[in-house]
């Protein structure tokens, strides 16, 4: 089957799985959303979605965040990984938002990159989410689904966001990264997975790649420990 032949077929089949595609991470508008994405690096969102309803009482947007003490912030989400740099990122960055953007969050890709904390995957999120702009952030799911499917080589994140966008109709990149994310959740782990027995593993992956992920996830053997020899 050819890639755009696999592109098709999983997109509709993702469409049926997932019509609706609801944002993992609770926010309220433009700024809480960049927060959580912010927050949400090597944390899982119901993590994220624990901590942002009390730091969001604090300061649910840029003037009252920039005017909290790094300290109160690094205490509010000390329950996520790497608190206090994203402690410090986020305060910058609300400062910044004041001094730029009159406090705002900005819809441009330049503008969203250049905020301490914001990285590319991460501002497409606010671009999809916030402002409707097409996107495809390709976060670590997406990422391996993609080589797995065979619908990217895999061999980075860049070229993995370009493989996507040549495969699917721009009006489709907002609601397909999150499908691709859901799917992988529910049905496509990381590790011990049987991609034979997967809904799109099963029929988009190569047999090679079936075989080395087998060979991959299969219990290693014991060595057994070498026996001493008689004394005579």
């Amino acid at each position: 089957m050819k890639r755009q032949e696999k592109a098709d077929r999983i997109r509709e089949m993702l469409e049926e799985l997932y019509p609706e595609t609801p944002v993992p991470l609770d926010h309220s508008d433009p700024f809480t959303l960049l927060v959580a994405v912010m927050l949400s690096a090597q944390t899982t969102d119901k993590k994220v979605n624990e901590v942002t309803p009390g730091l969001f009482a604090l300061a649910p947007d840029a003037k009252s965040m920039a005017a909290l003490e790094v300290e109160a912030i690094r205490e509010a989400i000390r329950e996520i990984g790497l608190a206090p740099t994203k402690a410090k990122n986020l305060k910058r960055m609300s400062e910044l938002l004041l001094e730029r953007h009159e406090g705002e969050v900005p819809s441009g890709l330049d503008d969203l990159e250049a905020l301490p904390g914001v990285g590319h995957k991460t501002a497409q999120v606010v671009q999809a989410q916030s402002f409707g702009i097409p996107a495809f952030p390709v976060d670590t799911h997406i990422h391996r689904l993609a080589a797995r499917w065979g619908l990217s080589n895999g061999k980075n994140v860049a070229q993995t966001e370009k493989d996507l966008k040549g495969l699917f109709p721009e009006e489709t990149w907002n609601d397909l990264h999150l499908q691709i994310i859901f799917f992988g959740r529910e049905y496509c782990p990381a590790r011990y997975h049987d991609l034979s027995a997967c809904p799109i593993c099963g029929w988009a992956a190569t047999k090679k790649r079936i075989a080395e992920e087998a060979k991959m996830n299969a219990p290693k053997k014991k060595k057994k420990a070498p026996t001493k020899p008689r004394k005579p």
